[in-house]
């Protein structure tokens, strides 16, 4: 046991970096901030993550392992794979990195929190992030109406898999669509209950932001449209759970 204890002192001291957008929100969560020696540039702009001003108040990266060999970390975070060169040079350099998987459902987001937080040596912050988690699940509202995720351009998300246990944990049931997307054409013909609409990089000039600015694609006198923060659904980690907790007061 006291084995284990020096073990968690000695996490809890290490310097850690983030190398992708969705690590950063792990390591600004669980993490001390004197642990803290970067997190991605990403992280720092405001149209990209709701807490940017906390990101800020670290050095930023460019999500290489170059940009932080600088800032001597002994533990790197990132997400996704296909970085086995910048792990080999991480272990020449005697730098330990946590190469995490892309979350497909809430267990594997639940087992993320689980494991960095262990890593950076804080495995009851973590216990307390996944306890809020269960606290929504058991508070699940009972009706799931019919409800389609509205990003840029018609791009939606599966009826299966993490964004769907968000949205119904939000109170909603994403409506399955051929290839994750809908039309403009289906949200006349056929539409849902509910558009939750992304406000992703919205007032950006781009063809996805000209796509919904299209009146089919703020809602028709059938549907109810509710706004939601889209920087959150690029990652779908720990700022659901407010996000959730805010869209619940919509949720019939």
């Amino acid at each position: 046991m006291a084995g284990f204890a020096s073990l968690l002192v000695a996490s809890a001291g290490l310097r850690v970096a983030s190398l992708n957008l969705c690590t950063d929100e792990l390591l600004l969560a669980l993490a001390e901030p004197g642990q803290i020696v970067s997190v991605t540039h990403l992280a720092q702009q405001p149209s990209e993550y709701a807490d940017w001003k906390q990101a800020r108040r670290y050095p930023k990266n460019d999500g290489s392992l170059l940009s932080v060999v600088g800032q001597h970390p002994e533990l790197v975070l990132t997400m996704g794979g296909g970085a086995r060169d910048q792990a080999h040079i991480a272990r020449k350099l005697g730098i330990r990195v946590i190469d995490l998987p892309y979350p497909q459902a809430m267990s594997d987001m639940e087992a993320a929190i689980a494991k960095v937080a262990a890593a950076v040596g804080h495995p009851a912050k973590g216990q307390r992030l996944n306890a809020r988690i269960e606290a929504l699940k058991r508070t699940r509202p009972a009706t799931l109406p019919d409800t389609i995720w509205l990003g840029g351009g018609g791009r939606s998300v599966a009826s299966t898999g993490l964004a769907a246990e968000w949205m119904a944990l939000a109170g909603f049931r994403q409506r399955p669509l051929v290839g994750d997307r809908v039309t403009l054409e289906q949200l006349l013909v056929s539409p849902p209950t509910i558009l939750l609409r992304s406000d992703y990089r919205a007032g950006q000039y781009s063809g996805e932001q000209r796509w919904m600015m299209h009146p089919l694609a703020k809602g028709t006198n059938k549907s109810r449209t509710i706004p939601t923060d889209g920087r959150a659904w690029t990652c779908m980690g720990p700022p659901m759970i407010d996000e959730v907790n805010g869209l619940r007061r919509f949720a019939p």
